[in-house]
């Protein structure tokens, strides 16, 4: 997916893929480490995480960028494109497999499949499903404890609570459990 198709202006996550030559992962691997370094200096990075290889020696990197906009920055950097030429026999991007992502969508991700991030619409719905209940728990056991506390400090408890127990616990299950209606295929 090219950069350019996303939209929005917040976070962005790219995956990239390499294809390692056999015998070539201790190079690729002194590789990551330089090409991270240089990565995380890069204006708007928010971090690179690297998944180690499956079968067939492909070695994916996370990348999260603060916009779309900084991603395509990198991505057609001259800092990045001296890191590839040094893969030259070692490993080859695999291009078509790129995928980018904006937000929540991730949340609905299907691991190891093709499979499309539901409509936006069914996202909201969903998020919505999960959130609320949280939310009026946190307001009926937390809220009234915080009272006192200062503005900043009673609105920092609420993400802090909520957003880990989403993403951990909650939308994982409901995207299980919604799985049919969630990528349910147009037309059906």
């Amino acid at each position: 997916m090219s950069t350019t198709q996303l939209r929005g202006g917040g976070p962005v996550t790219s995956v990239l893929t390499w294809q390692v030559r056999p015998g070539r992962e201790h190079e690729f691997e002194e590789w990551t480490r330089g090409v991270t370094r240089c990565a995380r200096r890069f204006p708007g990075n928010e971090g690179v995480s690297w998944l180690r290889p499956e079968e067939g020696h492909r070695y994916h990197a996370v990348v999260r960028f603060r916009d779309a906009r900084r991603l395509a920055d990198w991505l057609e950097s001259e800092e990045r494109a001296s890191w590839h030429a040094r893969l030259d026999g070692i490993a080859t991007e695999v291009d078509s497999e790129r995928q980018s992502t904006t937000g929540m969508e991730t949340w609905f991700s299907l691991p190891g499949t093709t499979t499309r991030s539901p409509p936006r619409w069914k996202m909201v719905l969903t998020t919505f499903v999960g959130a609320y209940p949280c939310t009026l728990l946190i307001q009926w056991l937390v809220a009234p404890r915080t009272a006192l506390w200062p503005l900043p400090l009673r609105a920092a408890v609420f993400p802090v609570l909520l957003l880990p127990v989403l993403t951990y616990l909650v939308m994982p299950r409901l995207s299980r459990l919604l799985r049919l209606w969630l990528y349910r295929p147009p037309g059906d």
